[in-house]
Protein backbone atom coordinates (compact mmCIF):
# COMPACT_ATOMS: atom_id res chain seq x y z
CA UNK A 1 0.00 0.00 0.00
CA UNK A 2 1.44 3.39 -0.85
CA UNK A 3 1.29 6.96 0.91
CA UNK A 4 -1.44 9.02 1.00
CA UNK A 5 -2.51 12.51 1.36
CA UNK A 6 -4.92 13.79 3.58
CA UNK A 7 -6.04 17.49 4.01
CA UNK A 8 -8.13 19.46 6.47
CA UNK A 9 -9.31 22.87 6.20
CA UNK A 10 -9.58 25.50 8.95
CA UNK A 11 -10.63 28.84 9.37
CA UNK A 12 -9.69 31.38 12.02
CA UNK A 13 -10.19 35.34 12.39
CA UNK A 14 -7.04 37.00 13.27
CA UNK A 15 -5.49 40.58 13.23
CA UNK A 16 -2.29 42.23 12.65
CA UNK A 17 0.02 44.83 11.48
CA UNK A 18 3.12 44.94 9.98
CA UNK A 19 5.91 47.43 11.25
CA UNK A 20 8.13 49.23 9.05
CA UNK A 21 5.68 48.16 6.34
CA UNK A 22 5.40 50.86 3.30
CA UNK A 23 1.52 50.05 2.41
CA UNK A 24 -1.47 49.94 4.05
CA UNK A 25 -0.50 47.03 6.25
CA UNK A 26 1.20 48.92 8.56
CA UNK A 27 -1.96 49.96 10.11
CA UNK A 28 -3.76 46.96 12.29
CA UNK A 29 -6.22 45.35 10.27
CA UNK A 30 -7.62 41.38 10.34
CA UNK A 31 -8.30 38.57 8.23
CA UNK A 32 -10.05 35.67 7.75
CA UNK A 33 -7.99 33.12 6.97
CA UNK A 34 -8.38 29.47 5.53
CA UNK A 35 -5.26 27.17 6.18
CA UNK A 36 -5.39 23.68 4.69
CA UNK A 37 -3.36 20.86 6.09
CA UNK A 38 -2.15 18.22 4.28
CA UNK A 39 -0.07 15.43 5.64
CA UNK A 40 1.28 11.96 4.23
CA UNK A 41 1.22 8.03 5.19
CA UNK A 42 0.43 4.71 4.88
CA UNK A 43 -3.19 4.08 5.98
CA UNK A 44 -3.40 1.27 8.73
CA UNK A 45 -3.42 -1.81 7.92
CA UNK A 46 -3.77 -3.79 11.08
CA UNK A 47 -7.15 -5.12 11.06
CA UNK A 48 -7.31 -5.29 15.15
CA UNK A 49 -6.57 -1.20 14.75
CA UNK A 50 -9.74 0.93 15.46
CA UNK A 51 -8.25 3.41 12.98
CA UNK A 52 -8.00 0.51 10.08
CA UNK A 53 -7.42 2.08 6.84
CA UNK A 54 -6.63 5.90 8.18
CA UNK A 55 -3.58 7.56 7.83
CA UNK A 56 -4.95 9.86 10.69
CA UNK A 57 -7.96 10.30 11.90
CA UNK A 58 -9.29 13.73 10.93
CA UNK A 59 -10.33 13.95 14.16
CA UNK A 60 -7.11 13.65 16.03
CA UNK A 61 -5.79 16.04 12.80
CA UNK A 62 -8.12 18.58 14.12
CA UNK A 63 -7.43 18.70 17.78
CA UNK A 64 -3.27 18.72 17.04
CA UNK A 65 -4.25 22.10 14.78
CA UNK A 66 -7.13 23.78 16.93
CA UNK A 67 -4.62 23.28 19.73
CA UNK A 68 -1.24 24.29 18.19
CA UNK A 69 -2.98 27.32 15.81
CA UNK A 70 -6.58 27.73 15.72
CA UNK A 71 -7.97 28.16 19.65
CA UNK A 72 -4.28 30.41 19.97
CA UNK A 73 -4.71 32.36 16.85
CA UNK A 74 -8.72 33.41 16.45
CA UNK A 75 -9.81 36.09 17.24
CA UNK A 76 -6.43 37.39 18.63
CA UNK A 77 -4.28 40.24 17.15
CA UNK A 78 -0.75 39.32 16.45
CA UNK A 79 2.68 41.71 16.72
CA UNK A 80 5.94 41.20 15.79
CA UNK A 81 7.71 41.48 19.67
CA UNK A 82 10.87 43.05 18.23
CA UNK A 83 9.27 46.77 17.24
CA UNK A 84 7.28 49.12 19.06
CA UNK A 85 4.03 48.08 18.38
CA UNK A 86 4.75 46.37 21.70
CA UNK A 87 3.62 49.37 23.06
CA UNK A 88 0.27 48.95 21.60
CA UNK A 89 -0.05 45.13 22.45
CA UNK A 90 0.32 45.99 25.90
CA UNK A 91 -2.12 48.23 26.11
CA UNK A 92 -4.71 46.03 24.25
CA UNK A 93 -3.59 42.84 26.81
CA UNK A 94 -4.07 44.98 29.62
CA UNK A 95 -7.89 45.87 28.51
CA UNK A 96 -8.57 42.45 28.10
CA UNK A 97 -7.65 41.96 24.42
CA UNK A 98 -6.52 38.61 23.09
CA UNK A 99 -2.67 39.22 21.75
CA UNK A 100 0.06 36.96 20.17
CA UNK A 101 4.09 38.97 20.75
CA UNK A 102 5.70 36.88 17.71
CA UNK A 103 9.67 36.64 17.21
CA UNK A 104 8.84 37.40 13.61
CA UNK A 105 6.82 39.86 11.02
CA UNK A 106 3.23 38.48 10.94
CA UNK A 107 3.24 37.94 7.75
CA UNK A 108 1.25 34.76 5.74
CA UNK A 109 4.67 33.59 4.98
CA UNK A 110 6.21 33.41 8.58
CA UNK A 111 2.92 32.59 9.96
CA UNK A 112 3.09 29.08 7.94
CA UNK A 113 6.30 28.25 8.70
CA UNK A 114 5.73 28.77 12.22
CA UNK A 115 2.57 26.78 12.16
CA UNK A 116 4.63 23.95 10.14
CA UNK A 117 6.53 23.58 12.77
CA UNK A 118 3.88 23.46 15.48
CA UNK A 119 2.08 21.08 13.70
CA UNK A 120 4.56 19.16 12.85
CA UNK A 121 5.81 18.25 16.30
CA UNK A 122 2.48 17.06 17.39
CA UNK A 123 2.32 14.80 14.58
CA UNK A 124 1.99 10.74 15.38
CA UNK A 125 5.56 9.02 14.08
CA UNK A 126 4.15 7.63 11.03
CA UNK A 127 2.57 10.55 9.67
CA UNK A 128 4.53 13.28 8.27
CA UNK A 129 3.66 17.19 7.41
CA UNK A 130 3.35 17.30 3.92
CA UNK A 131 2.14 20.87 2.75
CA UNK A 132 0.22 24.03 4.76
CA UNK A 133 -1.57 26.68 2.78
CA UNK A 134 -2.55 30.07 4.45
CA UNK A 135 -5.18 31.79 2.58
CA UNK A 136 -5.00 35.65 3.77
CA UNK A 137 -7.51 36.71 1.40
CA UNK A 138 -9.91 35.46 -1.63
CA UNK A 139 -6.64 35.65 -3.70
CA UNK A 140 -3.72 35.75 -1.86
CA UNK A 141 -2.07 32.84 -0.17
CA UNK A 142 1.25 31.33 1.27
CA UNK A 143 2.17 27.89 0.93
CA UNK A 144 4.91 25.38 2.78
CA UNK A 145 5.73 22.50 1.44
CA UNK A 146 7.94 19.97 3.53
CA UNK A 147 9.75 19.05 0.11
CA UNK A 148 11.30 22.71 0.20
CA UNK A 149 12.23 22.12 3.69
CA UNK A 150 14.71 19.48 3.86
CA UNK A 151 15.64 19.00 7.70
Amino acid sequence: MGNIRITKQFTFETGHALYGYDGKCRNVHGHSYKLSVTVIGTPISDTSHVKLGMVIDFGDLKKIVKEEVVNAFDHATVFNKNTPHIELAKELDERGHKVILAEYQPTSENMVIDFAVKIGRRLPENVKLHSLKLQETETSFAEWFASDNPH
